[in-house]
This record gives C-alpha cells, sequence and structure tokens, in this order.
C-alpha cells in the first residue's frame, strides 16, 4: 500500500477495506484476540474513508442498524482496536483512523488535511530515533508519543490556487 493516499487518483477504497479488514483478522488470530462482529463492524466503519472519524459519527451510523447502540459500546470497542494496533487516535481530532501497516511495529507521522480532512499515515523512524535519543539523554521514557501534522495536501493545494 503506497505511503501516501493523497496522491492516489485512482484508489480502489473497497479493495483497501478488504486488504484492512484480513490483515485485522490475521492479527487478531495470531494474537489470540477475538474480533466480534461489533468490533469487526467499529472497524470497518473507521475504515470506509481515509478521513479522521469521531466515536459519536461512528455510534450515529451504528443506530442505522442498532438504535439502542451506546456511546460505551462504541469506546469498548475502539479501545480493543487501538490496542490490538489496528486503529490510530488522532488526538488533536479526537478522532480515529485505521493503521496502514497493523502486521509490522512502525513510526508514523499522520498527516491531516485541514480542508478535504484526509488523513494519511507515513513512516518517520528518524524522527522517532531522535526522539528517544533526546528522552534517554533527559532520563525520560516515553510511553506515547503521536506525531500530527495538520496543512493542506496537494489536492486541496492546488483547488485554493486556482
Amino acid at each position: 500500500m503506497p505511503d501516501v493516499l493523497f496522491e492516489q487518483q485512482n484508489h480502489n477504497h473497497q479493495s483497501c477495506i478488504n486488504q484492512a479488514l484480513k490483515s485485522a483478522e490475521k492479527i487478531c488470530q495470531q494474537k489470540g484476540l477475538r474480533l466480534t462482529p461489533l468490533r469487526k463492524r467499529i472497524f470497518k466503519l473507521v475504515w470506509s474513508n481515509h478521513k479522521a472519524v469521531g466515536a459519536y459519527d461512528l455510534l450515529e451510523t451504528l443506530h442505522l442498524d442498532d438504535p439502542k447502540a451506546k456511546p460505551v459500546t462504541v469506546y469498548r470497542a475502539l479501545d480493543f482496536l487501538l490496542k490490538a494496533g489496528l486503529v490510530h487516535k488522532i488526538e488533536s481530532l479526537n478522532a480515529f483512523i485505521g493503521c496502514l501497516k497493523p502486521e509490522t511495529a512502525h513510526h508514523s507521522i499522520l498527516l491531516i488535511c485541514n480542508h478535504c480532512h484526509q488523513t494519511d499515515e507515513v513512516e518517520a523512524p528518524q524522527i522517532y530515533e531522535r526522539i528517544f535519543q533526546l528522552a534517554v539523554q533527559n532520563a525520560f521514557t516515553p510511553q506515547n508519543i503521536i506525531f500530527e501534522l495538520q496543512g493542506s495536501c496537494r489536492n486541496c493545494q492546488k483547488k485554493l490556487s486556482n
């Protein structure tokens, strides 16, 4: 899967979702985790596009099939998906996006377009390595590092310049 989704003109998103689901099922099986039908449904909703989605947006969509669904249901499913490494939380937006490479440990940066809200994940091991060096030099043990860059994607830059 390419690192920069913003540049793809003919992106087959259904194929993207299918591949993500296949990976999620394999990872859960390998880790002995249960990808229940509800967790799978939430996972598919997160992957419905490459835009960050909030828990209450997920709940609203879930209500179409299950009007009795509660926020705690969505948050528990998201917590499972986060711990399994299948989704990322975008802290600045309090929203979630599917992880592009859940099979491997990786260090990435989330690129978030302020205009179209597309979100991409790009590898950035050098940045993480430097951050860890700084932490060690300062006798600090980082537990959670999330890099988010907000700006304009290539497509929106073109639209804005016209």
